[in-house]
């Protein structure tokens, strides 16, 4: 007995080694490959100790989950596109949520079966694992929705809706301390449980598309912190380790995310951000004019150019355009000219969401600049190429404080010699407010799917460097 013991702890000691060095490699990204490959070890290594537990009575069960998790696992990671990949995520946090909350159920059940009972530190790791379990579930659930589209991605709000949240919010965690307390009332329990699901979908209804990133990364901790609590509950090592890892790593990720749109948690949470504003909608753009660019104009530019600044959005995701990007990118740089890509820290829909798509077109990552490295690199710019991104390249945010994003950090696209939008139409971004650089006197517009674009793009560039 003391033998497998020893091996289940030094298999979760290992576990956790890896998980730790993975977590430090996806900090690089050209570590990050190896770094994901790390975490799946240690992911092995966990179930390998789980299972030689000597509380398992039942591996048929088990063998049953093993066989439908891979089922329900290996679609996910080698079906699923790119560009679904928040999509993906959510629904990864609502699973891990689930089986979280499961756990503390049975914990909770298991113990007042046994001795009408549970201990007081038992209960509080149990209260907390449900709590922030329920709440990722349906919160999770919410995010998908809105990114899937099949809720609308503006933020749904009602009168009183702060105080709604925050009296479900104080009815669970009151539930929650008097349970600690007194912990034989199963029919509290349970309300508790419902009032953190209810709080879940009340907390993501009033969040708008342009805070996805933050909503995304914040249920990811509340996730690692349910994980965490699992493990105090049943006394499971390495799910504190990897919960603690978890739920620091989506906080700290919370916080760079609301920085980069220079805005609180608060704000995030409550400010219903991505719905037109009251007030300010900022500087009117009435009589001005738009200027429309064929492909072949577009051409001209990048083929002579000598430094192409790429500034990926959530458009080139939709179109799936990555691989188009490269292509220019590459004929751009047979004629002698510099190709660099600008990363907005919350474009598109999930952290790196634009740093996986143009990976996955074998991008290099050394060209994969974020705002501090490339914002000075602008003003050198022949060409400032926007495929698909708005609000943060809009200088709204830098010069006009009754616009709702002034004090966003943008990248300084307005900067560049030129600049030409990839855009299917002029419409307003996620943040509700029309783009004035749309507008500027140097910038033209290439309208319709991105994709297509691009793709005409290289077709033109090729004819013109072949002299055609």
């Amino acid at each position: 007995m003391i033998y497998r013991e020893l091996f289940i702890q030094a298999t979760y000691l290992a576990a956790s080694i890896f998980f730790i060095l993975g977590l430090r490699s996806l900090t690089k990204a050209e570590a990050a490959r190896k770094g994901m490959q790390m975490a799946a070890v240690g992911m092995l290594l966990a179930i390998i100790g789980t299972l030689v537990h000597h509380e398992i009575v039942r591996y048929d069960v088990i063998a049953v989950g093993l066989v439908i998790g891979t089922i329900i696992g290996y679609p996910l990671g080698m079906k699923v596109p790119m560009t679904a990949m928040p999509q993906q995520i959510a629904i990864s946090h609502v699973l891990g949520a689930i089986a979280a909350t499961l756990v503390g159920v049975a914990e909770y059940y298991t113990h007042l079966q046994r001795t009408g009972t549970v201990e007081t530190a038992t209960m509080a790791a149990i209260g907390l694992e449900v709590l922030l379990g329920g709440l990722t579930v349906s919160g999770s659930f919410m995010a998908f929705g809105k990114l899937q589209e099949i809720l609308p991605g503006r933020p749904i709000t009602y009168r009183g809706q702060n105080a709604v949240n925050l009296v479900v919010l104080a009815g669970a965690i009151g539930l929650l301390i008097y349970l600690v307390i007194n912990p034989a009332h199963p029919a509290l329990f349970y309300t508790m449980v419902g009032l953190a699901f209810l709080f879940g979908f009340f907390l993501v209804l009033p969040i708008g598309g342009a805070d996805m990133p933050v909503v995304i990364s914040l249920m990811n901790s509340y996730a690692g912190l349910a994980a965490a609590a699992t493990g105090f509950a049943i006394g499971n090592n390495v799910l504190i380790i990897a919960g603690a890892l978890d739920g620091a790593a989506g906080f700290i990720l919370s916080i760079v995310m609301s920085k980069a749109m220079n805005r609180s948690f608060g704000n995030v949470l409550f400010g219903a951000f991505g719905s037109p504003a009251a007030g300010g909608q900022g500087k009117s753009t009435e009589g001005l004019k738009i200027n429309s660019i064929t492909a072949e104009d577009a051409a001209l530019r990048l083929a002579y150019a000598r430094l192409v600044i790429v500034v990926p959005g959530y458009g080139m995701a939709v179109a799936q355009g990555q691989h188009q990007v490269r292509e220019l990118a590459e004929l751009i740089e047979k004629q002698g000219g510099e190709v660099q890509y600008a990363i907005h820290p919350v474009a598109g829909r999930m952290p790196g969401h634009m740093n996986v798509l143009l990976a996955e077109a074998n991008i290099p990552y050394d060209k994969l600049l974020d705002i501090e490295e490339v914002n000075g690199e602008f003003a050198n710019a022949d060409v400032a190429l926007v495929i698909g991104a708005n609000d943060v390249v809009n200088p709204a945010a830098r010069n006009d404080k009754t616009s709702p994003i002034f004090g966003m950090p943008i990248l300084n696209a307005d900067q560049a010699r030129s600049i030409i939008f990839l855009k299917r139409s002029v419409n307003p971004g996620f943040a509700g407010i029309e783009n004035e650089l749309f507008y500027d006197p140097k910038t033209s517009m290439l309208f319709g799917d991105a994709k297509k674009s691009l793709s005409a793009l290289v077709q033109e560039v090729k004819a013109i460097t072949s002299g055609t």
